[in-house]
């Protein structure tokens, strides 16, 4: 055997040996009032009382202050957490228009220890789930008031209803249906059609001379601005308005 075997295990004995203890017997990763120096052993009750005492210690550092508790306790809790100071501290990143920031939000939020992420989620979410439905709510009020404004400009419902279904076969039969659904969603292209109707003008083919795809796509994308929908601004409807007009001719 080529193996120094009193060299091996004089490498052996080195890495076995014992931890250094102390005179008292007592090994030195061992604290001195775990030791019990009479037994020569561990103190098993100091060692469960010293950990029943530190679990204590950590879960009162992880519960929330009382309601009678510091004020500065209270505000050191929160600001650990990741609660501002202030709830105009938040710094909400508004995701739709009508879904901004509000004070009084802020307020609650702040009051009820929302963190910023916490409340940014909250205005996420309301802009998520209540922003098409408050679209489609002023989109319906919009067409209301709109249906009212022809009403009185025909003379009232009964008579506005025949004019309406007059308008409806004239304008199917006439003009292509992209316009004349465009024409048929606004006050003011209801009215521009009913003009064209009245004045006879000639019907416009409604395939070989059908009005340019882009011109058509810019006018409908403008529909879509809540400037058109919305706001109803008297001179961006004007210019779609227009817009179809002279697509159709008119």
């Amino acid at each position: 055997m080529s193996e120094d075997l009193l060299q091996t295990a004089l490498d052996d004995d080195t890495a076995e040996a014992p931890a250094e203890t102390p005179s008292s017997g007592r090994p030195s990763y061992v604290p001195e009032k775990f030791w019990d120096p009479v037994l020569g052993e561990l103190r098993v009750d100091a060692l469960l009382k010293s950990y029943r005492e530190l679990e204590r210690r950590l879960s009162q550092r992880f519960q929330p202050p009382g309601d009678d508790a510091p004020e500065e306790e209270r505000l050191r809790f929160r600001r650990a957490l990741g609660v501002p100071d202030a709830p105009e501290d938040y710094g909400i990143e508004a995701k739709h228009p009508l879904a901004g920031p509000c004070p009084v939000v802020n307020a609650r939020l702040h009051e009820a220890g929302f963190t910023p992420p916490q409340a940014q989620l909250v205005y996420d979410l309301a802009a998520e789930r209540m922003g098409p439905l408050i679209a489609e709510a002023t989109a319906q009020f919009e067409a209301e008031r709109q249906l009212d404004r022809l009403r009185a400009h025909f003379g009232g419902d009964d008579r506005f209803r025949r004019i309406a279904a007059q308008m409806a076969a004239w304008g199917r039969a006439s003009l292509p249906a992209p316009v004349f659904q465009a024409l048929s969603t606004t006050y003011e292209g209801v009215v521009a059609l009913h003009q064209m109707m009245g004045s006879d003008e000639p019907a416009m083919p409604r395939s070989t001379e059908a009005p340019a795809a882009a011109d058509e796509a810019e006018l409908r994308a403008m529909m879509r601005d809540p400037r058109y929908w919305r706001a109803r601004e008297p001179a961006f409807v004007n210019r779609v308005t227009e817009g179809f007009r002279r697509l159709v001719g008119g």
